[in-house]
């Protein structure tokens, strides 16, 4: 059985209301449809038999409901997934793994949800991009970044479904000169990384660029993180390969992303949320906010998918929400009042 836009469609048996409710709101966060989602009782006696494409079944004890397994047997072909833990509480890191290991058996018998989208969103914004606005002009309080000067402050931009559009926006409505450099997690099949490359190349100012061993990232860089592999921060601050691949079922994992570039730059290294399915980021953010770090995440209703910046939200790290655009203006306050005070701060001890 599939939904309407295509996706699978699951069934939702269990005798706790809010461990179902958990299940049902983790469901959407993946893409998914429910077809179906109540009490055992309910579903022996519903008229006919839900379709799904796939059963999740939580019961406190099995014992009380004998005749489930084989109601379930009788009427349906779709695979029948018994025993998830029950949900704990959300926002905590417990409910983050929780969650991921939801998606890791659900992905086992239905494919990486993530991927049944990532072709068309890379296409459509090849096919549907527009010329860059033009850029605003850099504050006259923040100093221009030297050309190829290697970048102090790397803001990592986090993302998968509907990302690359955000992105692309909020690059879009970025002055010349920042002295900032990014690195882009993007989750994506390897396979369209270079429609990517090619769509945000387009940019007058701020160039994707992949990574490359002993390259460091310099002001205006946007460095995408490689699918294939690992990578992390030399003790110089230049991008090595770790040679195995990246942890979790998605290239490149966000949370490593962020634990890597904050082992280098450490209170230097902030991180933006956008658009994505799923919560990869949402282990790491809470650490590096507690290092220093800023946290800021994409708005809800400006998403293509809001399931990874508000997971991140949740977890109450995030000092900044906003649109691709707003959280452009926003960094640029930022560096314009870091400079400020610096200024400040060599005149009062001169």
């Amino acid at each position: 059985m599939t939904g309407h836009d295509g996706r699978p469609g699951i069934g939702i048996v269990s005798d706790v209301v809010l461990q179902r409710h958990r299940l049902q709101v983790a469901a959407g966060k993946f893409g998914l449809e429910v077809s179906f989602s109540g009490g055992p009782d309910r579903l022996m006696d519903y008229p006919g038999f839900p379709d799904a494409a796939l059963w999740l079944v939580t019961l406190e004890d099995e014992a009380d409901h004998p005749a489930l397994f084989e109601h379930l047997l009788e009427h349906t072909d779709a695979p029948v997934l018994f025993g998830m833990d029950q949900a704990p509480k959300p926002g905590t890191k417990d409910y983050v793994r929780w969650e991921r290991r939801l998606l890791n058996k659900l992905e086992k018998q239905l494919g990486h949800l993530e991927k049944l989208d990532s072709a068309n969103d890379i296409e459509e914004l090849e096919v549907h991009a527009r010329p860059s606005p033009e850029a605003p002009q850099l504050p006259q309080w923040i100093t221009p970044a030297a050309p190829g000067s290697v970048a102090e402050e790397i803001w990592v931009l986090g993302a998968s479904l509907g990302g690359p559009a955000a992105v692309k926006t909020f690059l879009d409505h970025l002055p010349a000169g920042l002295p900032v450099g990014f690195v882009y997690a993007q989750h994506i099949d390897d396979n369209f990384t270079g429609v990517l490359t090619r769509v945000l190349g387009r940019h007058a100012h701020y160039q994707l660029k992949r990574a490359e061993e002993g390259y460091k990232v310099r002001n205006g860089d946007v460095v995408l993180m490689p699918v294939e592999q690992e990578w992390s921060f030399a003790d110089d601050g230049s991008l090595t390969a770790t040679g195995k691949p990246w942890p979790g079922p998605y290239g490149p994992s966000i949370d490593q992303v962020l634990l890597n570039v904050a082992d280098h730059f450490r209170e230097h290294c902030h991180a933006i949320l956008f658009s994505g399915m799923g919560n990869d980021g949402a282990i790491a953010a809470p650490l590096l906010k507690k290092r220093g770090s800023r946290i800021w995440v994409q708005d809800s209703a400006s998403c293509g998918n809001s399931s990874m910046p508000e997971s991140v939200a949740a977890t109450g790290c995030a000092s900044f929400c906003g649109t691709p655009d707003q959280l452009a203006g926003e960094l640029i306050k930022t560096i314009e009042n870091h400079c400020l005070l610096k200024g400040r701060q060599k005149r009062d001890s001169a």
